[in-house]
C-alpha cells in the first residue's frame, strides 16, 4: 500500500496530538506535578492590596529599616535599636513558593532586638519572608526574598 502526502500529513497531527494529549494527562494526573494556587484564597487576599501597599510605604518611610538576612545559624532579623523591642508585635511568614508544605509564620519575640530563625527549620533554596508588624499602632509589612545554602 502506496501512502501519499495527504496521508502522511494527517497520520503526523495525529501523533503530535497524541503526543501533546499523553503530556497533558500525565501532568494532570501525577501528584508530582502539583499545580495548586500559590495563595489558598486568591481573591480574597487580592481585595487587601491597598491596605499592604500602606503597610509597605509605612515600612518603606522609616529612617532605620528592620534587615533580613541570612547568616551560617539561620535568618537572622534584626529591627533598630532605636525602636523598643517589647513595643514590637507581629509575625512572620516564611513563604517557600515550590512547595507550600514547607510554610510556616512565626511570631516577633525579640532578643536584644534580634529574631533567630535556626538553620534546621529551612530547607535548602527560595524563600519569601513575609514580616508583618506594627510598634506603637502603626502597622508595617517588610518582605524580602533570601537563598538558603
Amino acid at each position: 500500500m502506496k501512502i501519499n502526502w495527504g496521508t502522511g500529513i494527517v497520520i503526523a497531527f495525529a501523533l503530535f496530538m497524541t503526543f501533546i494529549l499523553y503530556f497533558v494527562f500525565e501532568v494532570q494526573s501525577n501528584s508530582k506535578y502539583d499545580n495548586d494556587l500559590v495563595v489558598e484564597e486568591y481573591y480574597k487576599h487580592d481585595s487587601h492590596f491597598q491596605e499592604e501597599m500602606a503597610r509597605i510605604q509605612n515600612a518603606h518611610d522609616l529612617q532605620q529599616k528592620p534587615s533580613i538576612k541570612y547568616t551560617e545559624d539561620g535568618v537572622k532579623i534584626a529591627f533598630p535599636t532605636t525602636l523598643e523591642s517589647d513595643k514590637i508585635k507581629g509575625n512572620i511568614l516564611l513563604y517557600r513558593p515550590s512547595n507550600k508544605k514547607f510554610d510556616f509564620n512565626t511570631q516577633i519575640s525579640l532578643t536584644n532586638s534580634t529574631l533567630l530563625i535556626p538553620k534546621n527549620k529551612l530547607v535548602k533554596g527560595r524563600w519569601d519572608v513575609n514580616m508583618e508588624w506594627q510598634y506603637d499602632g502603626k502597622k508595617y509589612l517588610t518582605k524580602e526574598v533570601i537563598y538558603v545554602n
